[in-house]
């Protein structure tokens, strides 16, 4: 693992993969196990805290769309998870 910044041809690989896998989970309402080979793909092409990232970086934005759509609803019972 080379701690180098990656090269522009890197991070474009990187995001191109990461684009193509959230297509994936988009189109089959995040089933990743339809998703398996592009999430190979966005792991091999990009740093691991990237992916890390991206992760985490997809859940807000989901859940950032899912208030901007359907507005804030408090947890009920907190603790019944």
């Amino acid at each position: 693992a080379k701690m180098s910044a990656p090269t522009m041809e890197e991070r474009q690989a990187c995001w191109g993969a990461r684009d193509e896998f959230w297509q994936c989970l988009d189109r089959h309402a995040d089933d990743a196990s339809k998703c398996e080979k592009l999430r190979l793909s966005f792991e091999s092409r990009c740093p691991q805290q990237w992916v890390k990232y991206f992760d985490k970086r997809r859940d807000f934005l989901k859940y950032k769309r899912k208030l901007e759509t359907e507005g804030y609803h408090p947890p009920e019972a907190a603790g019944k998870s």
